[in-house]
């Protein structure tokens, strides 16, 4: 009668299902957070070269910043700091402009953000010679 009873092995499959199922999930959000991270980061790096392209090209300030908003639309465009130097006074033919931009990720996980900062600020910079 007792063999029987210890032959299931229903009890151990929940017991290992709940051991193993949090680091499981813990790691696959982790990848999903992570994926966000790199996705922002290109889409920042990719808008501030759009921005450098019309900073390349003699664009005010103005141009500049909202090129860099416009070519990320799934950024609170508010919370992009954008940095150019040197001034749109002091541009010149031949010499360098550059652009420097960051923005906060904010993780959706929980416990990642007990290891991570949270927000997760990313930032790019580019220069381009002026044309």
């Amino acid at each position: 009668m007792f063999k029987k009873f210890f032959k299931s092995s229903n009890g151990q499959a929940v017991t290992e299902l709940a051991l193993v199922l949090p680091i499981f999930l813990l790691l696959v959000f982790g990848v999903i957070e992570m994926s966000r991270i790199g996705y922002s980061y290109l889409t920042l790096n990719n808008a501030v070269r759009s921005g450098a392209r019309v900073a390349s090209l003699g664009g005010l300030d103005n141009d500049i910043k909202n090129t860099i908003k416009g070519s990320a639309p799934l950024f609170d465009g508010a919370s992009i700091t954008i940095q150019i130097t040197p001034n749109e006074s002091t541009r010149r033919s031949g010499s360098s402009v550059m652009i420097n931009a960051s923005y906060p990720v904010y993780l959706n996980t929980p416990f990642l953000s007990q290891v991570l900062p949270n927000p997760v600020t990313i930032s790019t910079s580019l220069a381009m010679r002026i044309e």
